[in-house]
């Protein structure tokens, strides 16, 4: 069996759209690959192309050019899809059935029999939270539930590979904890798991790898750890007591103060050793020291800064 869940190779979509059938790049010849049994984060601003890639990993839009390979095969083989679980960005139910009826109608089309179609149904009820409601109409449902459903939903077939699109949207805090700690689990069992955010701070939590893609382009890929700074790059000092004119001195010397009332924050570029030493013997009271490290939101700003400053090379 192959490591590798997704291989995507020099991926391209063109549209033509309008009357006059002017082309959009929607995708521009991108290239990267998810392992299996591992959290993949695919993010980017709207209209980067999250989507559209997404959309030709499930052989839902035909690529202008390029290969994709899916748990060794292709998409289009009805063993392959049997394995996968997907939740589209906006999922369409039908508003008149129930959660039951959905999840019913979705395990017939696995091929599930009755019993453990509901064996199932009632399990991913109860675990995204939506027992209390399996017998209410789905147009009932606020935003939030029906994407707990969309989930229970694409867990419904027990994917070896889950595929979502925006997964967390609509959530509020608690739900968003709820859906991770379910992605977390489904990690522990051996499955990998592909999703796009706009919640950088989801994807830092959960994904061992992550890809960004802007303008149709990756700018970034690789594992988490090793896109981030590694190294300090931002110290905070807070303390107590310190002497007015050391605090005037780092100012000068371009630090950061900030005077909280009767406690004072200093940033420092670097290493702070130097800052400590002059804070303690001004007499100051060391209350805490914290390194500040590129969060993923740095990273993702920093690509966006990037692909504006070389639009307005070209």
């Amino acid at each position: 069996m192959t490591d590798v869940a997704i291989q995507i190779s020099d991926l391209a979509k063109t549209f033509r759209l309008g009357l006059s059938m002017k082309k959009v790049e929607a995708v521009r010849g991108i290239s990267f690959q998810v392992n299996q049994g591992e959290v993949f984060g695919f993010l980017g601003p709207n209209g980067a192309g999250k989507t559209t890639t997404i959309k030709m990993a499930m052989g839902l839009v035909k690529p202008s050019k390029g290969s994709i390979e899916v748990l060794g095969g292709h998409i289009e083989d009805r063993k392959t899809r049997s394995r996968i679980g997907y939740l589209p960005e906006h999922p369409y139910f039908h508003d008149y059935l129930t959660p039951v009826e959905t999840l019913n109608f979705y395990g017939k089309l696995f091929g599930l029999n009755g019993a453990e179609r509901k064996s199932r149904i009632d399990r991913l009820l109860d675990r995204v939270g939506l027992s209390h409601a399996r017998s209410r109409t789905l147009r009932k449902f606020s935003k939030g539930m029906l994407q707990r459903l969309g989930i229970a939903q694409a867990l419904l077939n027990e994917p070896d590979l889950l595929v979502l699109d925006e997964p967390l949207s609509g959530l509020d805090p608690i739900g968003r904890k709820e859906i991770r700690d379910i992605l977390v689990e489904q990690r522990s069992q051996g499955k990998t798991i592909f999703f796009s955010s706009h919640i950088l701070s989801d994807i830092e939590v959960i994904c061992e790898n992550v890809a960004i893609i802007q303008n149709g382009k990756i700018r970034s890929f690789g594992r988490l750890e090793e896109l981030l700074n590694s190294e300090l790059s931002l110290v905070e000092v807070t303390c107590k007591g310190a002497n007015p004119d050391v605090l005037q001195a780092f100012e000068t010397q371009g630090y950061r103060v900030d005077r909280l009332g009767e406690y004072d924050r200093v940033i420092v570029e670097g290493q702070a050793n130097d800052a400590l030493s002059q804070l303690l013997n001004s007499g100051a009271e060391i209350q805490s020291v914290v390194p500040k490290r590129d969060s993923l939101e740095d990273l993702f700003v920093k690509e966006s800064t990037r692909q504006v400053d070389e639009g307005k090379a070209a």
